[in-house]
């Protein structure tokens, strides 16, 4: 009678553990020795691992809580696919875990929730890194944008979703070239999208595209890292005022790299880390 009731005990924590962990729209890896702490968030399709040169880094000097969103490079989508509910889980996940203090990095689409979390839940955060992401990505070619409440992201999605595999595998192959100067890791890259959910990234894609945070980034007091792709360095005066509510933002600009700057420009990258955190 003993050993039944100890197996319905450990089955019933083994449930709360798994509801625990599905509860969240990420799968997240803990690695590193370190005692303080590190979470790392990637961009659009991209998994965790994304972030292999950055841990391997910083190990031995920080625990580091990689995610992948469900959706992203072959992990299955849920319902919760939305921005601002990623924001909002992260948090919680922070929280519940009682991570202290944590230095957010986070690359394109999760740059910008480092920036989102920063301002949001400034009592959560000790420093974030901004991996090629800007306040509102929107307003880059539109002067006069302005976010809507509610955005219809059906276009984007049926956009997505109406190529076969052979035409949106060409798309990617076309599309990646043009984010990545070091070839090392494109065909990885191209790999990650073409497994993820479309409809997963063309939701996330359009809700991003309508975030505007050129004036909630004044809430952001933490020390904060910006670190820009080299084409940007020749739009300063744009980069700037998209940065300018963001008092404690440096502003550091690549002379090689383009979008996946951790791969293109990697020993730059981490001296720029280096000096920042520590």
């Amino acid at each position: 009678m003993k050993k039944f009731i100890l197996i319905i005990i450990l089955a019933v924590c083994a449930f709360i553990n798994v509801f625990s962990q599905s509860s969240f729209p990420f799968d997240v890896k803990v690695s590193g020795e370190g005692k303080s702490n590190m979470i790392l968030i990637p961009g659009l399709s991209c998994p965790g691992e994304v972030w292999n040169e950055t841990l391997e880094h910083f190990k031995k000097e920080y625990k580091c809580y990689t995610l992948t969103f469900h959706g992203f490079a072959g992990i299955k989508a849920d319902s919760t696919t939305n921005f601002k509910n990623w924001e909002s889980s992260i948090a919680r996940y922070i929280t519940e875990n009682k991570i202290q203090k944590p230095v957010i990095i986070g690359h394109s689409i999760g740059g910008g929730m480092a920036m989102l979390l920063a301002a949001d839940y400034p009592q959560l955060i000790g420093k974030i890194v901004v991996v090629d992401a800007l306040p509102c990505l929107g307003a880059l070619s539109n002067a006069s944008f302005a976010a809507e409440k509610s955005p219809d992201c059906s276009m984007y999605v049926k956009q997505f979703q109406s190529m076969d595999d052979k035409q949106y595998y060409q798309m990617q192959k076309m599309t990646m070239p043009s984010l990545m100067a070091d070839t090392t890791h494109l065909q990885q890259a191209i790999e990650w999208s073409v497994k993820s959910d479309r409809k997963a990234i063309a939701e996330i894609y359009c809700q991003f595209l309508n975030t505007d945070q050129r004036k909630s980034i004044s809430n952001i007091k933490c020390p904060s890292l910006v670190l820009l792709e080299a084409p940007f360095a020749n739009m300063k005066p744009v980069m700037e005022e998209q940065f300018k509510n963001m008092k404690t933002a440096q502003l550091k600009y690549s002379d090689k790299a383009l979008h996946f700057i951790m791969y293109d420009d990697t020993n730059w990258y981490l001296a720029q880390l280096d000096s920042f955190l520590h």
